[in-house]
């Protein structure tokens, strides 16, 4: 089943705003930024989280971004922003240092529009799209 152009405009607006946030963050995973060492030594995953994290990111953003593989990149975005989320809510609250819950905030806005994405795309996913 083909979108509309407007459902199109909307998915390719929400996967690159989710791709963005997901890509800005490695720079910060891969280089050992305080702030990224921090947070998992907090989470007791330092550094093998902090890189594995980042490749899963990197593999996600890379599948929202091409038009075939956009429901499994939302699928997975869901599954790695989800495990931020956890922690956050469980070991790292809301803020982490006094950044005012901007990385909680960015969490959320990934979960969300990926959450749209899928919805979108639910029937290009190939179990799925078999049985819609």
């Amino acid at each position: 089943m083909e979108l509309s152009k407007s459902l199109t405009l909307v998915s390719w607006i929400l996967r690159i705003v989710v791709a963005l946030i997901l890509l800005q963050t490695l720079y910060f995973k891969f280089t050992g930024a305080p702030e990224s060492v921090y947070i998992f030594k907090t989470l007791g995953a330092e550094p093998w989280g902090r890189i594995g994290s980042g490749i899963a990111e990197l593999i996600t953003a890379i599948l929202l971004l091409v038009p075939r593989t956009a429901p499994i990149g939302a699928l997975m975005a869901l599954g790695v922003i989800s495990g931020a989320i956890f922690s956050h809510l469980t070991k790292l609250g809301i803020v982490v240092q006094n950044d005012g819950g901007l990385l909680f905030i960015l969490a959320v806005i990934v979960f969300i529009f990926s959450a749209v994405i899928l919805l979108i795309h639910r029937r290009e996913l190939p179990i799925v799209g078999a049985y819609i």
